[in-house]
């Protein structure tokens, strides 16, 4: 392996929820109907399609940019005060990041990313963080994680992923990585797309699981 790229939201950060929350809120203030599948349909689109979702599917009364900075807006202010770091995310980071290249492929906005890279100190850590806003579509196509490979000079192929919802498994199957997934507890990941992957158990295991890949692997 030459190099892990992660996921940001659900596995650095427990906001899946506080994304959930927030555009759903957002939703029923200006006059959309919130569907059965909204919250997985979202999960993963960069900030130009969940936007043009809300507007479209869901029925917000809002331009696709005003929802998006509206939504955004919103998340920031729940970040001010840091962003919701999940218990042993910065220690793994750290221990992966001694033996590997790391990056963060994420479908938060830069301005999330950059929250959450601050309130860590892990800016120096992390070469490359990139939101699928930079990478053109969202998960699950493969774009924002082979940009991150590109950028860090890497084949996908070598590389590993860690995701932890179905369209972000998707994406970084599709992009040819290795995958392991940490399935999300409040939103669990299609079990046919578990199938596919490595599953780990909490995130912790990550360093283990990636000293048992064998090199032709």
């Amino acid at each position: 392996m030459d190099a892990v790229v992660f996921d940001l939201d659900g596995v650095l950060v427990d906001s899946e929820t506080v994304w959930d929350e927030v555009r759903r809120a957002f939703a029923a203030r200006h006059g959309g109907t919130w569907l059965p599948t909204s919250t997985r349909d979202m999960q993963g689109m960069s900030t130009p399609e969940w936007a043009s979702y809300l507007v479209e599917a869901v029925g917000v009364r809002l331009n696709p940019d005003e929802a998006a900075r509206g939504v955004v807006a919103e998340m920031a202010a729940r970040y001010e005060a840091g962003p919701p770091v999940l218990p042993g995310a910065v220690e793994v980071v750290l221990e992966v990041a001694s033996r590997y290249p790391v990056a963060i492929a994420s479908s938060s906005p830069p301005v999330l990313i950059r929250s959450f890279l601050e309130a860590t100190d892990l800016a120096d850590v992390v070469p490359v963080a990139l939101s699928s806003e930079e990478a053109g579509a969202g998960k699950p196509a493969p774009d924002v994680y082979l940009l991150a490979a590109s950028k860090l000079g890497v084949h996908p192929s070598r590389s590993a992923a860690v995701e932890d919802s179905t369209n972000g498994l998707r994406a970084a199957l599709a992009a040819g990585m290795t995958v392991y997934a940490v399935p999300n507890p409040h939103f669990p990941p299609d079990p046919g797309v578990l199938a596919e992957v490595t599953v780990l158990q909490a995130l912790s295991d990550l360093p283990s699981a990636l000293a048992s890949t064998r090199p032709d692997e």
